[in-house]
């Protein structure tokens, strides 16, 4: 007759035993107990691509400890979430609420691995206690496993959001609404990610009456007897048994045998029951599993979806980060977000304001300057200011055209991209540092630009007339493109989620912001009469206003120096000189044409050391150690926002102006950290100086253009609440003041 260890006894020998390591293995040599590799004989599998199966055959009189097992990926795997059977539960005085396993347990873990990965390197740590005299708890054992993957594993496509074997007897479920079709890229054979694979959003066709869909490629197909639907917040309200449509097909399923699935889609009517209250709208929590058909099977999704209950509303589900779907917290930043609430009429009211402010902001003063040299060189000939403007704002809003197009192009190819990415490349700020640097030459004397190096934009920009007025328009907004004015974070996210007019519509509007100034002075001529007659001060004006530039020049280096190291800016300073030796010699053979072409040869070694700069490999990206800081992770934060943690993210660039100003005035202050301390708030950053796609879906998923953008998420769990893109200490104290 076997007679159970007092638990309390247990947890002291498991104490006891972790301080003492050597009592069980001298106890062995006794002969008193076994081997802990004996008592608990593990065997592993992983002929199943995308499952580890482990089996324990435990002894007589020996237990192990369900929550005592820890499973550890090694380099290039990616662990699930383990699946175990309950275990005989007790309620310990010391350890609280146990379970254990007698005789036999079998675990199942769903894992990816990352691309050239052949070893699935496993580190499965368990513990266990000897029940019958000699009495004694093992201290926590770990065994190292290599196994050889299986050929599909090696295969399959391995992503962030890689799918893996089926996730076992985990309840799962979807939600809703009509989407479209097989998105493109859904290639046969290769596996999609979960957001693309199994689309799903829901309405309400009466406030008692739900509409489930999930819509799926081609050979895609959800279990259906493996979806979990409740309402979260529901206060008596719950939801009624759904009405199975007909169309499933009985599916042979190596893991489940004979199982009902449902291909391409399904609709799936849920009745709500209960005393609505009044209550507009609901919450639902939809889980599911879902497979490609000859291919992978997915781990567990679980998503979240508002729905309107006035009906006909559609209602796109988001990934919902929780603590039983912490590992799928990935997926959960690719979701399609919530529609946006703005009207075209206040986009474009906001992009015209935005662009106006945009004149004020530090980024576009020094190409203003050249702007306003040329105004002022116009004296009083109204025709000629008029030209000016004109010409100026053409450029402005031909440019501003092109970037909206590009975007909206981009984006129905199913790339993203967003205001300000294109200064993550470093060719494009290695040329642009070269450009002003060019001008400033120029405003000061050096050198005078002629058509001969007419192709070239700092050219352009320093010509007379009106195709220079043109590319200064250019390149105010090339150089705009740093900075968020106020205004403009709400007109270029509508812009950003908008039909393609609509889009293009609000670009020309934040243009014609930015033109407005110069437009008013050209035609209202009160306004021209207020400018300074010219003179010869305006010579000096010119060359005091060329310092500014060289300082965006070295403030695009710094940048540079962030994205590719010291060495590209020592290509860029080599690429400088030699510029500046080109425009040296062109200036002084003026006149002797075939001398003056071999000014050419600098400035094709120029081309040649940008070239360079773009080859460099980028060192470690993200955000630096910094103390309080923590670099973003969208599994890290899943976890804070699981376990109830105030969380204010900050998502900065390093040539983002705004982000700059915000952290030398709020964030880098002694008073931000302490009101950190006093609200409990873990401080996340995440970097988009380099190309980064997980802060580039977090962006996406905030409907944010670009950075800054700072989201805060309460105490509880809570959804993110964004802030304005300009930062105050008052401001931040109300946000996080309200998190606890």
């Amino acid at each position: 007759m076997r007679f159970p260890l007092p638990r309390h006894l247990a947890a002291c020998l498991l104490v006891l035993s972790a301080l003492l390591p050597a009592v069980p293995a001298a106890l062995a040599q006794d002969g008193g107990i076994l081997p802990v590799t004996e008592a608990y004989q593990l065997r592993a599998d992983a002929g199943a691509p995308g499952t580890l199966k482990l089996h324990w055959t435990i002894a007589p009189d020996y237990y192990l400890y369900r929550g005592r097992m820890k499973f550890t990926a090694g380099p290039g795997v990616t662990l699930g979430e383990a699946r175990l059977p309950p275990g005989e539960k007790h309620v310990d005085p010391y350890l609280g609420p146990v379970e254990t396993y007698h005789h036999a347990v079998d675990a199942a873990i769903p894992y990816t691995v990352a691309p050239g990965t052949t070893r699935l390197r496993v580190d499965v740590q368990y513990q266990g206690c000897h029940e019958v005299e000699p009495k004694i708890c093992y201290p926590p054992h770990t065994e190292h496993l290599d196994l050889p993957l299986p050929a599909a594993a090696v295969s399959t496509p391995p992503t962030d959001t890689t799918p893996t074997s089926p996730a076992g007897d985990n309840p799962l479920g979807a939600a809703l609404g009509k989407l479209g079709n097989a998105p493109a890229g859904a290639i046969e054979g290769r596996a999609l990610p979960p957001g693309q694979a199994f689309r799903f959003a829901a309405l309400a066709q009466d406030p008692h009456h739900l509409l489930l869909q999930w819509t799926m490629p081609k050979d895609y197909y959800v279990y259906r007897d493996h979806i979990a639907l409740r309402l979260k917040d529901a206060n008596g309200l719950r939801l009624g048994e759904p009405a199975w449509p007909a169309g499933g097909v009985v599916h042979k399923d190596a893991e489940y045998g004979d199982v009902t699935v449902y291909f391409g889609q399904l609709e799936l009517p849920v009745p709500v029951e209960g005393d609505l209250g009044g209550r507009r709208q609901l919450t639902l929590e939809a889980s599911f599993l879902g497979c490609q058909d000859g291919g992978v099977c997915y781990p567990l999704m679980t998503r979240d979806v508002t729905v309107d209950l006035a009906g006909g509303a559609l209602a796109r589900g988001v990934a919902a980060p929780s603590a039983h779907a912490a590992a799928s917290a990935a997926a959960a930043e690719t979701e399609t977000p919530a529609p946006l609430r703005t009207s075209l009429l206040a986009a474009l009211l906001l992009a015209l304001a935005g662009g106006l402010v945009l004149n004020l902001m530090p980024c576009v003063l020094p190409v203003l300057s050249i702007k306003a040299v040329s105004l002022l060189e116009s004296g009083e000939d109204p025709a000629r200011r008029r030209r000016h403007a004109l010409a100026y704002t053409a450029g402005v809003l031909c440019t501003f055209a092109a970037v909206g197009l590009a975007i909206v192009a981009l984006r129905t190819g199913g790339h993203a991209l967003g205001w300000g990415a294109q200064l993550q490349q470093p060719l494009l700020v290695g040329a642009l540092a070269c450009v002003i640097f060019a001008l400033g030459l120029s405003m000061s004397g050096v050198t005078q630009f002629g058509a001969a190096l007419g192709n070239v934009g700092g050219t352009l920009a320093s010509r007379a007339g009106m195709a220079g007025d043109f590319f200064t328009g250019v390149l105010a907004v090339v150089v705009a493109s740093p900075c968020t004015a106020p205004f403009m974070g709400g007109a270029l996210a509508y812009a950003f989620a908008a039909p393609p007019l609509h889009a293009l519509l609000v670009f020309l509007a934040l243009g014609a912001g930015l033109a407005l100034p110069f437009l008013l002075v050209g035609f209202v001529p009160a306004l021209a009469r207020r400018l300074p007659k010219p003179g010869r001060w305006m010579e000096t004006l010119k060359q005091v206003l060329a310092f500014p530039m060289y300082l965006t020049a070295a403030w695009l280096a710094w940048v540079l120096a962030n994205q590719r190291g010291a060495d590209a800016v020592g290509l860029l300073l080599v690429a400088m000189v030699l510029l500046a030796l080109a425009l040296w010699w062109s200036e002084r053979s003026r006149g002797r044409g075939a001398v003056r072409a071999l000014a050419l040869l600098p400035a094709l070694l120029v081309l040649l050391s940008l070239y360079g700069v773009s080859r460099l490999a980028p060192p470690a990206m993200g955000v630096q150690a910094e103390a309080g800081v923590v670099p973003y992770s969208a599994r890290k934060l899943a976890e804070l926002r699981a376990a109830g943690t105030p969380v204010f993210v900050d998502m900065t660039a390093d040539w983002c102006i705004t982000c700059k100003a915000n952290e030398h005035a709020v964030l880098d202050t002694a008073a931000f950290r302490d009101l950190l301390r006093r609200t409990g708030t873990v401080y996340m950053k995440g970097d988009w100086t380099n190309e980064d796609p997980a802060i580039t879906a977090f962006l996406q998923r905030y409907h944010s253009p670009g950075v800054p953008l700072y989201v805060v998420f309460p105490k509880g769990g809570g959804e993110g609440r964004p802030l304005p893109t300009v930062l105050t200490s008052g401001l931040l104290e109300r946000a996080l003041g309200e998190t606890p």
